[in-house]
């Protein structure tokens, strides 16, 4: 992938772009959320993305975060549709034991997050999101080569074309440089599901 064809959503205070990887250094209190439980809303996380109106993709990068140290400091892969509607995943630091392994996804205005506790050393993570028209598949893996898992979800309004890539922030009053490389994007990597048949 050509990173000189990503754009910003957003664009970062400080950041580092070079033919193959991207740093981002976090500003304090940038967020992505939309009311869900918490009822407010944060829509200030830097975005940078590509367009496709492929039907049918797998796209994957590498995060590295070993700076982050306060609550919530987050890097991780994204699909930004507009405020409204998106999705993402990443590791939440929680604290020097544990942090949070999760997604959020938003559909029309409101926010879930599922998550899974993992150990605090974990400071690199691949994520891998697929699309088969309206339906993707978000996965994860520690190593780039085998990939779990983390949900599949619907989109509401990604009909056509879609915008993804990645984002970093800070909800907190924190900062940190989070960085992104391997770049990967061609043919879906989720396979058709094989089981019961549609209604």
């Amino acid at each position: 992938m050509k990173l000189t064809d990503f754009a910003w959503t957003r664009t970062p205070k400080y950041y580092w772009l070079n033919d193959d990887k991207i740093d981002i250094l976090t500003q304090p209190k940038t967020d992505l959320w939309q009311r869900t439980y918490y009822h407010f809303q944060n829509d200030n996380a830097p975005v940078f993305q590509i367009n496709t109106a492929l039907k049918s993709f797998s796209f994957s990068v590498k995060t590295d975060f070993k700076d982050s140290a306060v609550r919530f400091d987050q890097c991780g892969i994204v699909m930004y549709l507009n405020s409204e509607n998106w999705l993402k995943a990443s590791i939440e630091y929680e604290n020097d034991t544990f942090q949070h392994l999760g997604s959020v996804v938003t559909n029309h205005g409101f926010s879930d997050w599922a998550t899974t506790e993992i150990d605090s050393s974990q400071k690199t993570m691949w994520y891998r999101l697929s699309r088969r028209d309206q339906d993707f598949c978000i996965e994860h893996s520690t190593d780039g080569i085998y990939f779990h898992q983390m949900r599949i979800c619907h989109m509401h309004e990604a009909y056509e074309d879609v915008q993804f890539g990645i984002y970093a922030c800070s909800p907190e009053d924190s900062s940190f440089k989070a960085s992104f490389s391997e770049f990967k994007f061609g043919e879906c990597l989720w396979l058709p599901h094989d089981g019961q048949q549609p209604d």
